[in-house]
């Protein structure tokens, strides 16, 4: 009878210390499906100011309105990247449903090449599911090569649909806002050279 009950908890212990183990296993892969999984629901709704993408041929179909509204352009550059980094023009009257293009300009202020890359938002954050880009430099990485300057467009409309939505349809103005941050690797590599 005192032998059987070491046997027992050891059996008991096994099973604990696997289930936590798959539990813990379990947990990481959730930590890494989640950050996809909440771009998708971002991308969806427009949340927390998640812009949408649209194809040309899509974009082609909308209707253009006669409400005028204001697209202001915001800029920011992470204190890691060399770049200077600024909209053309800081604001533009677009009519709702008409393509527009944003121009933004960035420098590299380095003597070495730097690639970058941008997160976007725009605020208020209700307007992000109706504000559509289509084509735009935040889909790629950018490379500048030593004291380069860049033009970067950004060519987008704000969906009609934005007019018939309660929680939007008094918006008169939405901010378009970027921020440039130095690419993972920070390292750019000039593929002509490489040896591969």
């Amino acid at each position: 009878m005192s032998h059987a009950q070491p046997r027992d908890l050891s059996h008991s212990n096994v099973r604990i210390a696997l289930m936590a183990g798959a539990m813990g296993l379990g947990m990481l892969g959730m930590g890494y499906a989640a950050v996809p999984l909440y771009e998708i629901f971002c991308r969806v709704t427009g949340y927390g100011g998640t812009t949408q993408r649209v194809d040309a041929a899509q974009a082609a179909t909308v209707q253009t309105t006669s409400r005028v509204m204001s697209v202001r352009f915001d800029s920011n550059v992470n204190s890691a990247l060399p770049w200077a980094f600024k909209p053309e023009n800081a604001v533009d009257r677009v009519s709702v449903g008409a393509r527009d293009m944003a121009i933004y300009i960035a420098t590299n202020k380095s003597e070495q090449p730097v690639v970058g890359t941008a997160t976007f938002n725009v605020t208020p954050v209700q307007a992000g599911k109706y504000f559509h880009k289509v084509q735009c430099f935040c889909f790629t990485e950018q490379l500048l090569e030593p004291g380069q300057t860049m033009r970067m467009p950004v060519l987008y409309y704000v969906d009609p649909a934005i007019l018939e939505d309660p929680e939007t349809k008094d918006i008169e103005e939405i901010t378009l806002s970027y921020t440039f941050y130095r690419s993972k690797d920070g390292i750019a590599v000039d593929p002509a050279k490489s040896d591969s």
